[in-house]
């Protein structure tokens, strides 16, 4: 990792991350979405144009993420490295994105002793999605082109283009494409 990366991430971390919230009236004054902006467009793969990342956004590194243009991580999320996020993307607060989760497969042994195994390698979020509020995603996920996950949804496999998703574990809603039959 560059030097210039590494203070870019001290300035995210013990500063930008926790200035006003981008829409009010203090984030506004002290210019929350355009200073965390610039300290990501210096630590992100690729940073498209009007990126909001929001008060309390957690994404480790941030080295190997990706966020196209008109598109924002919400409110306290935690997004992982390996991420590529598309264009139009709105995300709500609290969505967090697991990483690991701990191995149980022997019963003769304690969980807490077993260990953890990484859980995922890669979320892929299409253009046009709409990641509702407290959203759970577990392991390596497609979220396809126009998809909209409700809130509290926990997200444990991949579905098609233009879906509405939600529930525990989720399910498919209905699709948002009309048919014409």
């Amino acid at each position: 990792m560059s030097v210039s990366k590494i203070f870019w991430l001290i300035i995210y971390y013990t500063f930008a991350r926790h200035l006003p919230t981008s829409n009010t009236i203090f984030g506004k004054v002290f210019l929350s979405k355009q200073i965390r902006y610039l300290c990501c467009k210096h630590i992100f793969m690729k940073t498209g144009k009007n990126v909001n990342i929001e008060r309390g956004a957690y994404f480790g590194n941030g080295l190997k993420i990706e966020i196209g243009d008109n598109s924002g991580i919400g409110i306290n999320a935690h997004i992982y490295n390996n991420t590529i996020i598309g264009q139009n993307v709105m995300m709500g607060p609290e969505v967090y994105m697991l990483e690991k989760t701990h191995n149980f497969d022997s019963v003769d042994i304690p969980m807490i002793k077993q260990g953890s195994r990484k859980e995922r390698d890669q979320v892929i979020i299409g253009d046009d999605c709409w990641i509702g509020r407290e959203v759970l995603i577990i392991g390596s996920r497609v979220i396809n082109k126009g998809s909209i996950i409700g809130a509290r949804c926990v997200l444990t496999k991949s579905f098609p283009e233009y879906s509405i998703i939600g529930g525990n574990p989720s399910k498919l809603i209905r699709s948002r494409v009309v048919s014409n039959n």
